[in-house]
Protein backbone atom coordinates (compact mmCIF):
# COMPACT_ATOMS: atom_id res chain seq x y z
CA UNK A 1 0.00 0.00 0.00
CA UNK A 2 1.12 3.46 -0.75
CA UNK A 3 1.04 4.21 2.67
CA UNK A 4 4.33 1.79 3.63
CA UNK A 5 6.18 4.26 0.87
CA UNK A 6 8.54 6.37 1.80
CA UNK A 7 11.03 8.62 -0.40
CA UNK A 8 14.75 7.21 0.18
CA UNK A 9 16.57 10.50 0.69
CA UNK A 10 16.07 13.85 2.27
CA UNK A 11 17.57 15.55 -1.53
CA UNK A 12 14.59 13.33 -3.21
CA UNK A 13 11.93 14.31 -0.99
CA UNK A 14 12.80 18.19 -1.42
CA UNK A 15 13.16 17.51 -5.34
CA UNK A 16 9.98 15.86 -5.69
CA UNK A 17 7.95 18.37 -3.69
CA UNK A 18 9.85 21.23 -5.23
CA UNK A 19 8.76 19.63 -8.44
CA UNK A 20 5.45 19.37 -7.45
CA UNK A 21 5.00 23.07 -7.02
CA UNK A 22 7.28 24.29 -9.72
CA UNK A 23 4.93 24.33 -12.25
CA UNK A 24 3.08 25.77 -15.22
CA UNK A 25 1.92 28.60 -12.20
CA UNK A 26 5.57 29.75 -11.98
CA UNK A 27 7.12 29.56 -15.71
CA UNK A 28 3.80 31.03 -17.55
CA UNK A 29 1.09 32.34 -15.43
CA UNK A 30 3.57 34.42 -12.90
CA UNK A 31 5.21 36.66 -15.75
CA UNK A 32 1.48 37.37 -17.25
CA UNK A 33 0.32 38.51 -13.59
CA UNK A 34 3.41 40.29 -13.11
CA UNK A 35 2.98 42.48 -16.05
CA UNK A 36 -0.26 42.89 -15.56
CA UNK A 37 -0.26 44.25 -11.99
CA UNK A 38 2.49 46.43 -11.66
CA UNK A 39 5.59 44.87 -12.06
CA UNK A 40 7.93 44.86 -9.05
CA UNK A 41 5.23 45.99 -6.82
CA UNK A 42 3.36 42.49 -7.36
CA UNK A 43 6.51 40.86 -6.86
CA UNK A 44 7.09 42.44 -3.46
CA UNK A 45 3.38 41.35 -2.35
CA UNK A 46 4.16 37.61 -3.59
CA UNK A 47 6.85 37.15 -1.79
CA UNK A 48 4.82 38.64 1.10
CA UNK A 49 2.14 36.13 0.52
CA UNK A 50 4.27 33.19 -0.02
CA UNK A 51 6.00 33.38 3.34
CA UNK A 52 3.12 35.05 5.20
CA UNK A 53 0.03 32.48 4.09
CA UNK A 54 1.49 30.35 1.47
CA UNK A 55 4.08 28.84 3.98
CA UNK A 56 1.51 27.94 6.86
CA UNK A 57 -1.04 26.83 4.64
CA UNK A 58 1.79 24.20 3.43
CA UNK A 59 2.64 23.58 6.79
CA UNK A 60 -1.14 22.58 7.68
CA UNK A 61 -0.92 20.04 4.63
CA UNK A 62 2.18 18.88 5.41
CA UNK A 63 0.84 18.20 8.51
CA UNK A 64 -2.14 16.19 7.60
CA UNK A 65 -0.50 14.60 5.40
CA UNK A 66 2.10 12.94 7.89
CA UNK A 67 0.27 12.64 11.01
CA UNK A 68 -2.42 10.79 9.31
CA UNK A 69 0.26 8.56 7.05
CA UNK A 70 -2.59 8.01 3.71
CA UNK A 71 -4.29 9.63 1.24
CA UNK A 72 -5.96 12.89 1.11
CA UNK A 73 -9.68 11.35 2.06
CA UNK A 74 -7.63 8.53 4.82
CA UNK A 75 -6.09 11.48 6.55
CA UNK A 76 -9.34 12.71 7.68
CA UNK A 77 -10.74 9.37 8.47
CA UNK A 78 -8.16 8.65 10.60
CA UNK A 79 -7.47 11.46 12.57
CA UNK A 80 -11.55 12.32 13.02
CA UNK A 81 -13.07 8.95 12.25
CA UNK A 82 -17.30 8.90 12.11
CA UNK A 83 -17.14 12.76 10.96
CA UNK A 84 -17.69 14.45 7.10
CA UNK A 85 -14.20 16.07 6.97
CA UNK A 86 -13.12 13.55 5.19
CA UNK A 87 -15.28 15.56 1.96
CA UNK A 88 -12.61 18.08 1.99
CA UNK A 89 -10.15 15.36 0.59
CA UNK A 90 -12.59 14.11 -1.45
CA UNK A 91 -13.10 17.98 -2.92
CA UNK A 92 -9.25 17.58 -3.45
CA UNK A 93 -9.16 14.61 -5.47
CA UNK A 94 -11.95 15.69 -7.66
CA UNK A 95 -9.79 19.02 -8.43
CA UNK A 96 -6.60 17.70 -8.92
CA UNK A 97 -8.42 14.93 -11.41
CA UNK A 98 -10.12 17.68 -13.10
CA UNK A 99 -7.14 20.05 -13.20
CA UNK A 100 -4.95 16.55 -14.58
CA UNK A 101 -7.41 16.17 -17.12
CA UNK A 102 -6.33 19.44 -19.26
CA UNK A 103 -2.98 20.47 -17.88
CA UNK A 104 -1.86 17.13 -19.71
CA UNK A 105 -3.46 19.12 -22.80
CA UNK A 106 -0.90 22.02 -22.14
CA UNK A 107 2.04 19.51 -21.44
CA UNK A 108 0.81 18.09 -24.46
CA UNK A 109 1.13 21.25 -26.12
CA UNK A 110 4.58 21.95 -24.77
CA UNK A 111 5.74 19.08 -26.21
CA UNK A 112 4.57 19.87 -29.86
CA UNK A 113 6.32 22.50 -29.51
CA UNK A 114 9.12 21.58 -28.39
CA UNK A 115 9.45 18.65 -31.06
CA UNK A 116 8.85 21.97 -33.81
CA UNK A 117 11.75 23.51 -32.36
CA UNK A 118 14.07 20.40 -32.48
CA UNK A 119 12.66 19.43 -36.05
CA UNK A 120 13.21 23.75 -37.27
CA UNK A 121 9.80 24.07 -38.33
CA UNK A 122 8.54 26.52 -35.72
CA UNK A 123 11.03 28.83 -38.29
CA UNK A 124 11.07 27.75 -41.10
CA UNK A 125 10.18 30.23 -43.24
CA UNK A 126 12.62 32.74 -44.35
CA UNK A 127 9.56 35.24 -43.58
CA UNK A 128 9.15 35.34 -40.01
CA UNK A 129 13.10 36.28 -39.45
CA UNK A 130 12.37 38.97 -42.27
CA UNK A 131 9.43 40.27 -40.49
CA UNK A 132 10.55 39.84 -37.42
CA UNK A 133 11.40 43.55 -37.06
CA UNK A 134 7.41 44.42 -38.12
CA UNK A 135 5.95 43.34 -35.03
CA UNK A 136 2.76 43.20 -36.08
CA UNK A 137 3.73 40.40 -39.17
CA UNK A 138 5.54 38.89 -36.78
CA UNK A 139 2.98 38.27 -34.04
CA UNK A 140 0.41 37.29 -37.07
CA UNK A 141 2.73 34.76 -37.93
CA UNK A 142 3.14 32.97 -34.69
CA UNK A 143 -0.61 33.55 -33.53
CA UNK A 144 -1.16 31.58 -36.73
CA UNK A 145 1.51 28.63 -35.78
CA UNK A 146 -0.35 28.58 -32.44
CA UNK A 147 -3.78 27.98 -34.12
CA UNK A 148 -2.12 25.22 -36.52
CA UNK A 149 -0.39 23.55 -33.81
CA UNK A 150 -3.33 24.15 -31.03
CA UNK A 151 -6.66 24.34 -32.22
CA UNK A 152 -6.31 21.50 -34.36
CA UNK A 153 -7.55 18.17 -33.65
CA UNK A 154 -4.66 14.90 -34.40
CA UNK A 155 -1.53 16.75 -33.71
CA UNK A 156 -2.66 17.95 -29.91
CA UNK A 157 -4.05 15.15 -29.54
CA UNK A 158 -1.31 12.73 -30.42
CA UNK A 159 0.99 14.79 -28.26
CA UNK A 160 -1.53 14.72 -25.33
CA UNK A 161 -1.84 10.42 -25.79
CA UNK A 162 2.26 10.70 -25.48
CA UNK A 163 2.30 12.55 -22.50
CA UNK A 164 -0.35 10.28 -20.81
CA UNK A 165 2.45 7.39 -22.08
CA UNK A 166 4.98 9.22 -20.43
CA UNK A 167 3.43 9.94 -16.98
CA UNK A 168 1.98 6.34 -16.68
CA UNK A 169 5.96 5.01 -17.64
CA UNK A 170 7.11 7.24 -14.42
CA UNK A 171 3.94 6.53 -12.16
CA UNK A 172 4.56 3.06 -12.39
CA UNK A 173 7.69 2.80 -10.78
CA UNK A 174 6.35 3.87 -7.72
CA UNK A 175 7.45 6.93 -5.06
CA UNK A 176 11.36 5.62 -5.16
CA UNK A 177 11.77 4.52 -9.00
CA UNK A 178 9.15 6.67 -10.09
CA UNK A 179 8.57 10.33 -9.24
CA UNK A 180 11.54 10.77 -6.82
CA UNK A 181 14.01 9.29 -9.96
CA UNK A 182 12.22 11.86 -12.18
CA UNK A 183 12.39 14.62 -9.70
CA UNK A 184 15.83 13.78 -8.85
CA UNK A 185 16.98 13.86 -12.77
CA UNK A 186 14.50 16.98 -14.06
CA UNK A 187 14.79 19.63 -10.97
CA UNK A 188 18.41 20.02 -11.90
CA UNK A 189 17.69 20.28 -15.52
CA UNK A 190 15.07 23.13 -14.57
CA UNK A 191 17.39 25.08 -13.07
CA UNK A 192 20.53 24.36 -15.93
CA UNK A 193 17.80 25.22 -18.47
CA UNK A 194 16.65 28.52 -16.10
CA UNK A 195 20.37 29.68 -15.91
CA UNK A 196 21.17 29.31 -19.67
CA UNK A 197 18.35 31.24 -20.91
CA UNK A 198 19.46 34.03 -18.04
CA UNK A 199 22.60 34.47 -19.30
CA UNK A 200 21.52 35.58 -22.64
CA UNK A 201 18.43 37.50 -21.69
CA UNK A 202 20.10 39.54 -18.93
CA UNK A 203 22.57 40.30 -21.95
CA UNK A 204 20.45 41.82 -24.61
CA UNK A 205 20.18 45.67 -24.92
CA UNK A 206 17.32 46.39 -23.17
CA UNK A 207 17.97 44.05 -20.28
CA UNK A 208 18.30 46.93 -17.68
CA UNK A 209 14.64 48.71 -18.82
CA UNK A 210 13.00 45.34 -18.09
CA UNK A 211 14.56 44.50 -14.89
CA UNK A 212 13.86 48.07 -13.57
CA UNK A 213 9.84 47.44 -14.37
CA UNK A 214 10.69 43.98 -12.76
CA UNK A 215 12.40 44.66 -9.82
CA UNK A 216 12.16 48.52 -8.93
CA UNK A 217 8.81 48.88 -7.43
CA UNK A 218 6.22 51.44 -7.98
CA UNK A 219 4.12 51.27 -4.73
CA UNK A 220 1.29 53.37 -6.23
CA UNK A 221 0.59 50.37 -8.89
CA UNK A 222 -1.12 48.47 -5.50
CA UNK A 223 -4.32 48.44 -4.70
CA UNK A 224 -6.98 45.60 -3.46
CA UNK A 225 -7.12 43.82 -7.09
CA UNK A 226 -2.88 43.46 -6.94
CA UNK A 227 -3.36 41.83 -3.33
CA UNK A 228 -5.99 39.66 -4.40
CA UNK A 229 -3.90 38.34 -7.25
CA UNK A 230 -1.03 38.12 -5.49
CA UNK A 231 -2.79 35.75 -3.11
CA UNK A 232 -3.70 33.97 -5.72
CA UNK A 233 -1.02 33.43 -7.60
CA UNK A 234 0.70 32.15 -4.27
CA UNK A 235 -1.73 29.49 -4.08
CA UNK A 236 -1.54 28.83 -7.81
CA UNK A 237 2.11 28.67 -7.51
CA UNK A 238 2.61 26.47 -5.04
CA UNK A 239 -0.07 23.85 -5.65
CA UNK A 240 -2.35 24.44 -2.60
CA UNK A 241 -5.67 22.38 -2.21
CA UNK A 242 -4.73 20.15 -4.73
CA UNK A 243 -3.91 17.29 -2.26
CA UNK A 244 -0.55 17.01 -3.44
CA UNK A 245 1.38 18.26 -0.52
CA UNK A 246 -1.01 15.79 1.87
CA UNK A 247 -0.33 12.73 -0.41
CA UNK A 248 3.64 13.95 -0.63
CA UNK A 249 3.61 14.71 2.87
CA UNK A 250 2.39 11.10 3.74
CA UNK A 251 5.29 9.43 1.90
CA UNK A 252 7.63 11.57 4.20
CA UNK A 253 10.19 9.73 6.81
CA UNK A 254 9.33 10.35 11.04
CA UNK A 255 12.14 12.71 11.21
CA UNK A 256 11.48 15.14 8.40
CA UNK A 257 11.79 18.57 9.21
CA UNK A 258 8.68 19.88 8.42
CA UNK A 259 9.01 23.75 8.36
CA UNK A 260 12.81 23.62 7.12
CA UNK A 261 11.23 21.37 4.25
CA UNK A 262 8.16 24.20 3.70
CA UNK A 263 10.45 26.81 3.70
CA UNK A 264 13.20 26.06 1.04
CA UNK A 265 9.92 24.33 -1.25
CA UNK A 266 8.83 27.90 -1.22
CA UNK A 267 12.50 29.70 -1.96
CA UNK A 268 12.61 27.73 -5.19
CA UNK A 269 9.55 28.42 -6.39
CA UNK A 270 10.18 31.70 -5.47
CA UNK A 271 13.85 31.57 -7.32
CA UNK A 272 11.97 30.32 -10.63
CA UNK A 273 9.39 32.69 -10.81
CA UNK A 274 12.22 35.31 -10.55
CA UNK A 275 14.32 33.41 -12.78
CA UNK A 276 11.23 33.80 -15.38
CA UNK A 277 10.73 37.34 -15.01
CA UNK A 278 14.91 37.52 -15.42
CA UNK A 279 14.10 35.76 -18.85
CA UNK A 280 10.99 37.66 -19.96
CA UNK A 281 11.05 41.05 -18.79
CA UNK A 282 14.64 41.94 -20.36
CA UNK A 283 13.64 40.16 -23.78
CA UNK A 284 10.34 41.80 -24.33
CA UNK A 285 11.39 44.76 -23.04
CA UNK A 286 14.37 45.08 -25.71
CA UNK A 287 12.26 43.52 -28.70
CA UNK A 288 9.38 46.25 -28.40
CA UNK A 289 7.04 42.82 -27.07
CA UNK A 290 6.56 44.88 -23.71
CA UNK A 291 3.40 47.30 -25.07
CA UNK A 292 1.28 44.56 -25.38
CA UNK A 293 -0.60 42.70 -22.65
CA UNK A 294 1.19 39.00 -21.78
CA UNK A 295 -1.17 36.35 -21.48
CA UNK A 296 -0.76 32.69 -20.67
CA UNK A 297 -0.98 31.13 -23.91
CA UNK A 298 -0.26 33.95 -25.80
CA UNK A 299 3.02 34.70 -23.56
CA UNK A 300 4.22 31.45 -24.31
CA UNK A 301 3.30 30.21 -27.63
CA UNK A 302 3.34 33.87 -29.78
CA UNK A 303 5.42 36.23 -27.70
CA UNK A 304 8.58 33.80 -26.48
CA UNK A 305 8.70 32.81 -30.01
CA UNK A 306 8.77 35.64 -31.65
CA UNK A 307 12.01 37.12 -29.15
CA UNK A 308 13.63 33.83 -30.14
CA UNK A 309 13.04 34.43 -34.01
CA UNK A 310 15.01 38.02 -33.36
CA UNK A 311 17.95 36.28 -31.52
CA UNK A 312 20.85 34.26 -33.14
CA UNK A 313 20.26 30.82 -33.26
CA UNK A 314 16.79 31.03 -32.64
CA UNK A 315 16.42 26.82 -32.86
CA UNK A 316 18.38 26.81 -30.15
CA UNK A 317 16.88 28.71 -28.33
CA UNK A 318 13.73 27.58 -28.39
CA UNK A 319 14.45 23.85 -27.66
CA UNK A 320 15.77 25.53 -24.55
CA UNK A 321 13.02 26.74 -23.45
CA UNK A 322 10.21 24.55 -24.21
CA UNK A 323 12.26 21.67 -22.60
CA UNK A 324 11.92 24.29 -19.36
CA UNK A 325 8.49 24.03 -20.18
CA UNK A 326 7.92 20.50 -20.68
CA UNK A 327 10.20 19.10 -17.71
CA UNK A 328 7.89 21.96 -15.61
CA UNK A 329 4.39 20.48 -17.37
CA UNK A 330 6.02 16.79 -16.77
CA UNK A 331 6.80 17.17 -13.03
CA UNK A 332 3.50 18.66 -12.05
CA UNK A 333 1.24 16.61 -14.29
CA UNK A 334 2.91 13.73 -12.11
CA UNK A 335 2.68 14.86 -8.92
CA UNK A 336 -1.45 15.78 -9.80
CA UNK A 337 -1.75 12.22 -10.79
CA UNK A 338 -0.40 10.51 -7.84
CA UNK A 339 -3.39 12.08 -5.32
CA UNK A 340 -5.31 10.09 -7.01
CA UNK A 341 -3.63 7.06 -7.30
CA UNK A 342 -2.61 7.16 -3.92
CA UNK A 343 -6.55 7.35 -3.06
CA UNK A 344 -6.97 3.98 -5.15
CA UNK A 345 -3.91 2.22 -3.57
CA UNK A 346 -5.21 3.40 0.09
CA UNK A 347 -9.17 3.29 -0.46
CA UNK A 348 -9.57 0.03 -2.55
CA UNK A 349 -6.31 -1.80 -1.64
CA UNK A 350 -5.39 -1.59 -5.03
CA UNK A 351 -1.74 -2.80 -6.51
CA UNK A 352 0.32 0.03 -7.93
CA UNK A 353 -0.14 -1.36 -11.33
CA UNK A 354 -4.01 -1.42 -11.12
CA UNK A 355 -4.41 2.14 -9.37
CA UNK A 356 -2.02 3.68 -11.80
CA UNK A 357 -4.38 2.51 -14.92
CA UNK A 358 -7.46 3.13 -13.32
CA UNK A 359 -6.55 6.58 -12.78
CA UNK A 360 -4.52 6.79 -15.80
CA UNK A 361 -6.50 5.45 -18.48
CA UNK A 362 -9.58 7.60 -18.53
CA UNK A 363 -7.58 10.62 -19.51
CA UNK A 364 -7.44 9.37 -22.80
CA UNK A 365 -11.15 10.02 -23.44
CA UNK A 366 -10.88 12.99 -21.10
CA UNK A 367 -8.30 14.63 -22.04
CA UNK A 368 -8.84 14.75 -25.34
CA UNK A 369 -12.34 16.10 -25.10
CA UNK A 370 -10.59 18.74 -23.27
CA UNK A 371 -7.78 19.21 -26.24
CA UNK A 372 -10.42 18.51 -28.80
CA UNK A 373 -12.69 21.82 -27.02
CA UNK A 374 -9.93 23.79 -29.03
CA UNK A 375 -10.79 22.18 -32.61
CA UNK A 376 -13.75 20.19 -33.22
CA UNK A 377 -15.83 20.64 -30.15
CA UNK A 378 -15.06 24.56 -30.14
CA UNK A 379 -18.40 25.12 -30.32
CA UNK A 380 -19.77 23.63 -26.97
CA UNK A 381 -19.66 26.05 -24.24
CA UNK A 382 -20.30 25.92 -20.88
CA UNK A 383 -21.59 29.19 -19.49
CA UNK A 384 -19.94 30.79 -22.49
CA UNK A 385 -16.37 28.81 -22.27
CA UNK A 386 -14.70 26.11 -23.93
CA UNK A 387 -14.80 22.71 -22.25
CA UNK A 388 -10.76 23.56 -20.82
CA UNK A 389 -11.54 26.74 -20.02
CA UNK A 390 -14.83 26.09 -17.46
CA UNK A 391 -12.73 23.05 -16.38
CA UNK A 392 -9.62 25.65 -15.47
CA UNK A 393 -12.19 28.55 -14.21
CA UNK A 394 -14.16 25.60 -11.55
CA UNK A 395 -11.10 24.50 -10.21
CA UNK A 396 -9.10 27.28 -9.56
CA UNK A 397 -11.76 29.68 -8.41
CA UNK A 398 -13.73 26.86 -7.01
CA UNK A 399 -12.54 24.14 -5.76
CA UNK A 400 -8.73 25.16 -4.96
CA UNK A 401 -10.21 27.95 -2.17
CA UNK A 402 -13.06 25.75 -0.76
CA UNK A 403 -10.61 23.35 -0.51
CA UNK A 404 -7.34 25.23 1.22
CA UNK A 405 -10.48 26.92 3.60
CA UNK A 406 -11.59 23.65 4.34
CA UNK A 407 -7.76 22.41 5.51
CA UNK A 408 -7.17 25.81 7.41
CA UNK A 409 -10.31 25.26 9.20
CA UNK A 410 -9.94 21.68 10.16
CA UNK A 411 -6.59 22.25 11.34
CA UNK A 412 -7.20 25.10 13.20
CA UNK A 413 -10.00 24.31 15.01
CA UNK A 414 -11.26 20.46 14.88
CA UNK A 415 -8.16 17.95 14.48
CA UNK A 416 -6.60 16.67 17.45
CA UNK A 417 -5.02 19.23 19.85
CA UNK A 418 -1.67 18.74 19.37
CA UNK A 419 -1.49 17.33 15.94
CA UNK A 420 0.12 20.94 14.57
CA UNK A 421 2.24 20.94 17.36
CA UNK A 422 3.38 17.40 17.40
CA UNK A 423 4.22 17.72 13.41
CA UNK A 424 6.36 20.74 13.66
CA UNK A 425 8.08 20.08 16.46
CA UNK A 426 8.67 15.74 15.39
CA UNK A 427 6.73 15.23 18.37
CA UNK A 428 8.84 16.94 20.82
CA UNK A 429 12.24 16.12 19.60
CA UNK A 430 12.48 19.70 17.77
CA UNK A 431 12.23 23.18 19.10
CA UNK A 432 9.53 25.25 16.72
CA UNK A 433 9.36 29.05 17.78
CA UNK A 434 6.42 29.74 15.00
CA UNK A 435 3.80 27.30 15.60
CA UNK A 436 1.66 29.75 17.27
CA UNK A 437 2.39 32.13 14.89
CA UNK A 438 1.10 29.50 12.14
CA UNK A 439 -1.57 28.23 14.32
CA UNK A 440 -2.83 31.78 14.11
CA UNK A 441 -2.67 32.36 10.57
CA UNK A 442 -4.06 29.12 10.30
CA UNK A 443 -7.48 30.09 12.62
CA UNK A 444 -8.14 33.58 11.57
CA UNK A 445 -5.79 35.02 8.52
CA UNK A 446 -6.14 32.03 6.11
CA UNK A 447 -9.73 31.51 5.90
CA UNK A 448 -10.54 34.86 6.19
CA UNK A 449 -7.96 35.83 2.60
CA UNK A 450 -9.07 32.83 0.44
CA UNK A 451 -12.72 33.88 0.81
CA UNK A 452 -11.66 37.09 -0.20
CA UNK A 453 -10.15 35.68 -3.21
CA UNK A 454 -12.76 33.39 -4.37
CA UNK A 455 -15.09 36.37 -3.74
CA UNK A 456 -13.25 38.50 -6.33
CA UNK A 457 -13.92 35.98 -8.88
CA UNK A 458 -17.19 36.67 -8.73
CA UNK A 459 -17.20 40.56 -8.81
Amino acid sequence: MSVKSQFGSKIGLIAATVGSAIGLGNVWRFPAETQANGGAAFLLLYIICVFILGVPVMLAEFSLGRSGRSDAVGVFRRLSPGKAWWLVGAFAILASYLILSYYMVVAGWTAEYLWQSITGNLYDTGAIIEKSGDIAAADAIFAKRMDQYICSDISPLVFTYIVIAINIFVLLGGVQKGIERLSNVMMPLLFVLLLALCAVTLSLPGAADGLKFFLAPDFSKIDASTVINALGQTFFSLSLGMGILITYASYYPADTRLTRTSVIVSLMSLLVAVMMGFIIFPAVTTFGLDRQPLEGATLVFVTLPEVFARMPASDVWSVIFFLLLFVAALTSTVSIAEVSIAFMQDRFHMSRVRACLVVMMPLFVLSAVCSLSFGSLSDIKIMGMTIFDSLDVFTTNVLLPLVSMGVCVYVGWFAPGTLLRSELTNNGSLRSRVTTAVLFIIRYAAPLLIAAIMVSKFI
